[in-house]
């Protein structure tokens, strides 16, 4: 009994020595990036990152850069911000409302239709681009927001997510709401996604980080610098002479706030919905 004891004292020991070495990693280069904001961007270049500040040498003018003279930096963030948000709801919703079609519905080729959406999931995005561009094009939706979310919106590994997570939901529920007259919307409005909110934070915060993070296809459909997003935005201040990137330091500091922000609000389900994703159907 003594001898397991203290196999177990060690193994959570190491567990917890394992974990923070790892956390350790990962907050590294957000502490680097945090540093060389207080940095010239002649610095940066001749010195790279660093993981100790100078005092001698530090100064906030790269905040003040940001806030007074960082040009159409605000209106790329909250472009951002904004078509995040739109592309967060519009995909949980519309791929909740596929995967529980899928989940709960019998029809005709149900399974082969899930197949092709399993089947999606192991096509890369490079592989579409080119076809998606072509219809973007004919559909005249070039240099638009719509352009930007509309191929997203039925998102293949949400709705396979979903369908995993709401296939572990028992049928009484949704036959006792049809027994007491509740129209179908309102089954999945009252009574399912109440329990979805798990998995709905989960897929929160993985949707809005491919979302924030979206470089490719945003920097192929817009034309028009004012509709750019952040990401876009910062790669126009990369010139090979350096001298943006004392704006592009900083901004790329601030670009970090609202995932974290976005994790914070939603880390109480994400564990859940993640692991009950994963085990359910």
């Amino acid at each position: 009994m003594k001898k397991t004891r203290t196999k177990n004292k060690v193994y959570r020991i190491i567990m917890i020595a394992f974990f923070i070495a790892l956390a350790a990693i990962i907050l590294l280069p957000f502490w680097a990036i945090f540093i060389g904001t207080f940095q010239e961007g002649s610095m940066l270049i001749r010195y790279g990152l660093n993981l100790t500040l100078d005092f001698s040498t530090a100064n906030f003018d790269n905040y003040i850069m940001l806030f007074t003279e960082s040009g159409s930096y605000f209106r790329w963030f909250f472009n951002s911000v904004f078509l995040t948000l739109l592309q967060v709801v519009g995909t949980l919703f519309i791929s909740a409302f596929v995967a529980y079609g899928f989940a709960v519905y019998n029809f005709k080729f149900k399974n082969v239709l899930f197949m092709c959406v399993i089947l999606i999931m192991s096509v890369p995005f490079e592989m579409l681009m080119l076809p998606l561009y072509v219809q973007i094009n004919d559909m005249n939706l070039s240099d638009t927001y719509i352009a930007i979310l509309l191929p997203f919106l039925a998102h293949a590994s949400t709705i396979f997510f979903f369908r995993q997570y709401l296939s572990g939901i028992p049928m009484e529920i949704i036959e006792a709401g049809r027994i007491d007259g509740s129209s179908e919307f309102g089954i999945f409005f009252k009574l399912i996604l109440p329990i979805m909110k798990p998995s709905f934070a989960a897929m929160a915060i993985l949707n809005g980080m491919n979302s924030w993070n979206n470089f490719l296809w945003p920097l192929l459909v817009l034309r028009d610098s004012e509709k750019y997003t952040l990401p876009i935005g910062l790669n126009t201040l990369m010139t090979p002479y350096g001298n943006n990137y004392d704006l592009l330091i900083v901004g790329s500091f601030f670009s970090v706030l609202p995932i974290l922000i976005l994790f914070l609000c939603f880390q109480k389900y994400f564990i859940e919905g993640m692991t009950a994703g994963a085990v359910k159907g």
